[in-house]
């Protein structure tokens, strides 16, 4: 007996439920024009999602500084905040108070005085908010001459190897950036240098707690007193910012005892970056002043147009309060001691890797994962007979998916090119140690077949 499949009529052809012989699926996605008609949202999803496969592996991504892996609470927290617009706090109070107990609570991991408001905001991330404390350090000395009836005109800012938005920060904002270089054997600003680069002019100094290049501390302690000397010799009061894009979630935890913060009456204000070692997804910076006499009323705009009179003090305007709520969860779900145990397990597993590098013969430390940031930066011991680059490296690790980056140190150290790994939450000590196991065969192959000349630096080597 033959059996009989009626067909519902109402039901969606294939080529409407399987993505892959949809209608959208057959053609080249539309990059220039917005197509004619809607198409399916699972369509539409899968092919996008499956598109993006083509970027690089997250998890294998040891340039970056940022979060890549987020708990599953973080991820239904952003949803619920997906149509929370921050600046609008007279529409949405509660995501207003919750930025406001960050700020609190960066304040008090940070020093501020007893007594104290916390003065501070959230921004976009660690650049935007070095650029407030740039600007408040700025308007702060102009407001220090007019009233001495000396000139504006010639404002600097002093530090040592910074990142990017400081050189955009000084372009912007029509302040020279001295700049100092680096001392043979140093990795950031040392303290008798800054004789040499303060002047009247100086609207304060940069230091990174954190840096950049090899991921060390700057000596924030020592940099604050040379500044009590050069002011005892020629009354000059320059305050300093900390930039603690990476640090500040760092040295609380597992550095307690270095003084960098606000312990330090010189120390304005600090930045931090949310979405970097403070866990927090993608993109979120705080800016937060010692006292709030540091911050300069004319640098706040109160906004009337939102429904309510609100102050405000940001290059950007609207933007997501997902991240910042996301921040104060992971404030409340780790505590200090949960945090202390992720930034020392990353700490750990980067002191491991420091040791598997030092051990393989090539490579000479610059700074192996302890008494800074979680991470490890090297060189090559004798570039000339190597036989092969840094650079040549990258190329070879990245054929497995590890994206490691190589630059050159900064100014008077540009002859001296190096390797950084970074080792964030999510990172495992097993990823490591696979990892270590593919340097081993990629120096083994450039050993065994060097390349016929050493590869050239690439357009854009170096990865924050």
């Amino acid at each position: 007996m033959a059996l009989h499949v009626t067909k519902d009529a109402s039901a969606a052809p294939d080529t409407d439920t399987d993505v892959f012989a949809s209608t959208l699926s057959g053609q080249i996605l539309p990059k220039y024009r917005i197509p004619e008609d809607h198409s399916p949202t699972e369509v539409v999803y899968e092919l996008l999602r499956n598109e993006l496969l083509l970027d690089g592996n997250a998890s294998q991504n040891l340039a970056t500084f940022c979060t890549t892996w987020s708990d599953e609470g973080v991820h239904r927290l952003m949803n619920v905040c997906l149509d929370k617009n921050m600046i609008d706090k007279d529409e949405y109070p509660q995501t207003a108070e919750i930025e406001s107990r960050c700020v609190n609570i960066l304040a008090d991991l940070w020093n501020a005085p007893a007594g104290t408001t916390a003065t501070g905001c959230s921004t976009t991330g660690s650049s935007e908010a070095a650029m407030l404390g740039g600007l408040a350090l700025k308007w702060r000395w102009r407001e220090r001459r007019r009233a001495a009836g000396l000139p504006t005109d010639r404002p600097n800012l002093v530090c040592g190897p910074v990142q990017i938005c400081w050189d955009k920060f000084a372009r912007y904002f029509d302040v020279e950036l001295r700049q100092v270089p680096l001392e043979p054997g140093a990795t950031g600003l040392l303290p008798h240098q800054l004789a040499e680069y303060v002047d009247e002019n100086t609207i304060g100094v940069v230091a990174i707690l954190g840096v950049t290049y090899t991921c060390d501390y700057e000596p924030v302690a020592e940099l604050a007193a040379a500044l009590d000397r050069i002011q005892a010799e020629h009354g000059w009061d320059v305050p300093i910012h900390v930039d603690g894009a990476s640090g500040g979630f760092v040295a609380p935890f597992l550095h307690p005892d270095v003084v960098w913060d606000f312990r330090l009456s010189r120390v304005a204000s600090i930045n931090t970056s949310g979405h970097k070692y403070g866990l927090a997804p993608l993109g979120v910076g705080w800016i937060v002043w010692r006292t709030a006499d540091l911050l300069p009323a004319d640098l706040v705009f109160n906004v009337d147009y939102l429904g309510g009179d609100m102050p405000t003090f940001a290059l950007n305007f609207s933007r997501p309060g997902g991240e910042i709520v996301a921040q104060y969860y992971l404030f409340l779900r780790l505590g200090r001691a949960g945090y202390t145990r992720v930034q020392q397990a990353c700490a750990d597993t980067a002191q491991y890797l420091a040791g598997e590098i030092e051990a393989m013969g090539p490579f000479t430390l610059l700074y192996g994962g302890e008494g800074g940031l979680p991470a490890v930066s090297y060189k090559l011991t004798d570039p000339d007979g190597a036989g092969f680059s840094l650079y040549d490296l990258s190329d070879r690790l990245r054929m497995r998916g590890w994206q490691v980056p190589t630059y050159p140190l900064p100014a008077n150290r540009q002859e001296t090119v190096i390797q950084r790994v970074l080792v964030r939450h999510g990172v495992t000590r097993d990823q490591i140690a696979l990892l270590v196991e593919d340097m081993r065969r990629a120096v083994d192959h450039l050993r065994a077949t060097p390349p016929p000349a050493p590869a050239t630096p690439p357009r854009s080597g170096f990865h924050h």
